[in-house]
């Protein structure tokens, strides 16, 4: 099919197989796209200009485009919309081939009253996350509430569906779905603090991952612990200025939703986001989900689709990217990684060209990210992973109209700044008279060698080198300078170190108690109102264990 858009044919760097994940993982380093689209049949906060006929059309348009350009995709459908005859036939009849019907998890007042259960929301469908998510639920109303959907899906479809996707699903639910249903992949909301009235912080940052049996947005650490359907995370962030906006309060969004004004729909962004995930190092693969909710309408949605659609279907045809179902992802990553891949995310500039910088790294223990602002660089996000921690609502209902899923900081630049001043654990030089200034590292190199990355930078005090490991980060300086690593946070800011000694930290976060080791150097409380602990090196050294099990 001829398209109108072209775009450079690019190379994909190739890595050696990973034999510690599974015997069959590629060679190449995959940048896979999920086109996922999810469906409701209402939207009680404007009926009057959002009918449930634009809502549909919606639907039937997003699923015309991918026709045109002859792209796969999933669509995600809750229970409302499901039984309803109209999208019953856009989805058996009206989809490109090879496209995926799957479950979108909000909980509406049909598929409670179908489960025989008693309806608490203020509309049929409500956002509000004690009626609209599973979480809402009592362990046994949740699996009543999947026994009917899956039935009533069996009934239209002839199968259950594969794959299943909402802002948050609970583990007890996920585990519930794979076990009796055998659902292969799931999807779960971008992080985010505050937005909509949901807070999902600290965890695995983009592509997917296994999560805790006991707390679906945690990681697991073990493949005993864990359950085995990958959860991909949606929305695509941008992975430079997503986490500072509306730094301290409620996050704005800079994400590649179609709908997303100036963002999404803004060739100049989108170009510099694609080429970003879609080029750049990422360790073993890159994921990017493409997509939009049908209350967004298609006036809405429209634009972002335009530019979007036509530059996935090129890339595609060079063959720089995978176009898949969600379903499709989430098999090759059972068959590919018996637990966690570690993963990265790497921006080597904004996308107005300008030297900021921003380098995401994810493993099954931790995750941290690395900024640089032209030549000043600091650990802006360092939060690590514990498979033990039960989430609140494993098997308690929440009660409140917000959810918060969050994991252990070690660094959180978000909620420990403000306008003034930036959080971050930064390179400092230790001056006689007890003070520190700020080391200028200039640019960075990247190097991926194995599970690892290897990040590079010389001052002209001497090379500096960050490795990110599964579990641990080591940094090294070359340098006679006398320095430390200082975190520094907002005055007033409340951090969770309880201690700090010289080989530890304990901490408590949510109520639920954590350690931090170093294996080389040393930390060092220091008294000051916005300095709140250094690192020493040993023989140029610091080595951070990021296991939490240990």
């Amino acid at each position: 099919m001829k398209l109108s858009h072209t775009i450079a044919a690019l190379i994909l760097a190739l890595i050696p197989a990973s034999t510690l994940y599974a015997a069959e993982c590629s060679k190449e380093q995959p940048r896979i796209v999920n086109v996922i689209n999810f469906i409701r049949l209402l939207e009680p906060r404007d009926p009057v200009n959002i009918t449930e006929d634009v809502l549909f059309d919606a639907v039937r348009q997003e699923a015309e485009m991918l026709k045109r350009y002859e792209l796969r995709g999933t669509f995600l459908i809750q229970y409302d919309a499901l039984i309803v005859p109209r999208y019953q036939q856009l989805l058996k009849e009206g989809l490109y081939e090879g496209s995926e019907v799957g479950a979108w998890w909000e909980i509406t007042q049909p598929h409670v009253e179908a489960a025989g259960l008693k309806w608490r929301g203020r509309f049929p469908w409500d956002w509000h996350a004690h009626v609209g998510f599973s979480t809402g639920y009592t362990p046994e109303e949740r699996e009543l509430l999947v026994d009917t959907y899956m039935a009533k899906f069996k009934d239209i479809f002839g199968v259950y569906p594969r794959s299943v996707g909402a802002w948050y699903i609970d583990a007890h639910t996920l585990q519930y779905m794979h076990s009796k249903y055998g659902i292969v992949a799931s999807c779960n909301c971008r992080d985010q603090y505050g937005t909509d009235g949901y807070t999902m912080w600290g965890g695995y940052w983009n592509q997917g991952y296994y999560p805790s049996r006991h707390n679906a947005y945690m990681p697991a650490q073990s493949a005993a612990e864990q359950i085995d359907v990958p959860i991909f995370r949606m929305l695509g962030s941008d992975p430079v200025y997503q986490y500072d906006t509306g730094v301290g309060g409620v996050q704005n969004v800079i994400t590649l939703e179609p709908a997303c004004h100036g963002v999404g729909d803004n060739p100049k962004w989108v170009d510099w986001y694609f080429k970003t995930m879609f080029t750049q190092p990422c360790l073993d693969y890159n994921y990017v989900h493409v997509g939009q909710e049908n209350s967004f309408t298609w006036d809405r949605i429209r634009g972002g689709y335009e530019v979007q659609i036509p530059r996935i279907a090129t890339y595609r045809e060079q063959g720089t990217i995978r176009v898949e179902t969600l379903a499709e992802s989430g098999e090759w990553f059972r068959k590919s990684y018996r637990v966690t891949p570690p993963t990265a995310v790497t921006a080597m500039e904004d996308y107005n060209g300008n030297p900021i910088r921003s380098v995401w790294y994810n493993s099954r223990f931790y995750r941290a990210n690395m900024m640089w602002s032209h030549d000043m660089f600091r650990f802006r996000d360092i939060h690590l992973f514990d498979e033990r921690i039960t989430s609140d609502y494993l098997t308690t209902p929440g009660t409140s109209n917000k959810c918060t899923f969050m994991t252990m900081p070690l660094v959180d630049g978000f909620l420990w700044s403000t306008h003034q001043k930036w959080a971050g654990l930064r390179v400092v030089e230790l001056l006689e008279d007890g003070s520190s200034r700020e080391i200028a590292l200039g640019e960075p190199t990247i190097e991926e060698r194995g599970k690892e990355l290897i990040i590079r930078c010389h001052p002209e005090q001497g090379e500096f080198t960050i490795r990110l490991s599964e579990q641990r980060i080591d940094i090294e300086f070359e340098t006679a300078t006398t320095w430390a690593m200082e975190l520094s946070v907002a005055n007033g800011k409340q951090l969770p170190f309880k201690s700090i000694s010289p080989k530890s930290i304990a901490a408590e976060f949510n109520k639920h108690p954590y350690s931090l080791h170093l294996k080389q150097g040393e930390f060092r409380e220091v008294a000051h109102e916005s300095i709140k602990m250094r690192i020493l090196p040993a023989k140029r050294n610091i080595i951070l264990d990021c296991n939490l099990l240990k």
